[in-house]
């Protein structure tokens, strides 16, 4: 059955206009701009902790964007040469020696996964719709996590995104077997409203000396949402009004054409935010895997294309994925080979380098 119209016609009034290359991101340093995730990795090198070994591995790099798991399930993010301690809160979770370690460290953005600790049924509970009491807990922890971080991180210079992780699977799934409700809709629209609502209150509170903390809120099928059906994109960003919007571009980044336009569609939905106006969206995930791709230099030509789209268009930032591979294609029982990876990475496990590093080093150079 089709959902009514309000879920599927496009609300071209609140979109933001298509993207274009006069944007700050032209002047911007390529470091605050270009990053890479790291989360889940299937191995390790040193005898650091896990969450802070895979930080040093993109400073060394050269980049001074990093995205992270912040979630009740950061412990199993990041396993190697940790012991993490119990947390119940996304503010007792950022005062655990590791995150505290790798917020010291000299990056100028942090992009983080976040979904407070205490949930029942989990981070996605709002598919069954917000009651208003769902409302104020995600607007009151949203405010407090805000408020730590501008008040402990004031004049450092540092900027964090707090964002969702792919919306779009939530409503649905990679057979689309499940229908996306209007229930489910509203209930993310009022999820993501409410955690931008509590981090506009900690920053009129507390003010951004020398600090930011935004909020983001994160599509992945903006090819599906081109052909008119209900998603993330078409039917939960127009009716938002976050600072940021992001595209997980799985679906579209080894198609450079394909990947411009879906670019340019979701800033057409991504209403127009109070402190970026229309140049608010960001690459938040794409990537190709090596050994599936056809090699090391189909994965950099697709990695070249890909960036090279999103600073043409003015993405604010291009999180590549990511620094240690989290999908062996087996499960080995001890350290993974290369071959049995699908070669999303930086750094394979005997420790060599694919292109992809000498080209991002190039260009975070300058």
């Amino acid at each position: 059955m089709r959902l009514g119209l309000l879920l599927i016609l496009p609300i071209l009034a609140m979109g933001g206009g298509a993207l274009s290359a006069d944007t700050d991101s032209k002047q911007r340093d390529i470091r605050d701009i270009l990053g890479s995730a790291h989360v889940g990795g299937r191995y390790n090198f040193t005898d650091q902790d896990f969450l802070n070994e895979g930080a040093d591995k993109l400073l060394e790099l050269g980049t001074r964007v990093i995205k992270l798991w912040f979630t009740p399930h950061s412990r199993k993010s990041y396993p190697f040469n940790s012991e993490w301690p119990q947390y119940e809160s996304l503010v007792e979770l950022a005062k655990t020696p590791y995150f505290r370690e790798v917020f010291s460290k000299p990056f100028t953005t942090y992009i983080l996964e976040t979904y407070p600790p205490g949930r029942e049924g989990g981070g996605h509970y709002f598919v069954k719709g917000m009651s208003p009491e769902d409302i104020e807990m995600e607007k009151r922890d949203f405010y407090e996590f805000a408020k730590y971080l501008l008040t402990e991180y004031k004049g450092t210079g540092k900027t964090f995104i707090i964002q969702n992780w792919e919306g779009d699977w939530i409503l649905t799934n990679p057979r689309f077997t499940k229908k996306p409700t209007k229930t489910a809709v509203w209930g993310m629209i009022d999820w993501l409203n409410a955690r931008q609502d509590g981090v506009e209150r900690a920053r009129r509170e507390v003010g951004t000396k020398g600090v930011m903390v935004l909020h983001a809120a994160e599509a992945n099928l903006v090819g599906r949402a081109m052909e008119g059906k209900v998603t993330v994109t078409n039917s939960v960003f127009p009716h938002t009004h976050c600072d940021l919007y992001s595209y997980s571009a799985w679906d579209t980044v080894r198609n450079p054409e394909k990947f411009r336009k879906a670019l340019d569609y979701l800033a057409e939905k991504a209403p127009p935010s109070k402190l970026f106006g229309s140049k608010n969206i960001y690459v938040g995930e794409f990537g190709a895997p090596e050994n599936n791709v056809g090699g090391p230099e189909k994965q950099l030509e697709i990695i070249k294309n890909a960036v090279e789209t999103s600073l043409d268009c003015g993405a604010r930032y291009v999180v590549y994925w990511e620094v240690f591979c989290n999908e062996p294609d087996t499960k080995p029982k001890e350290r993974p080979k290369n071959s049995d990876c699908r070669g999303f990475w930086l750094v394979r496990p005997d420790g060599t380098k694919p292109p992809v590093w000498d080209y991002f080093a190039g260009l975070l150079k300058g």
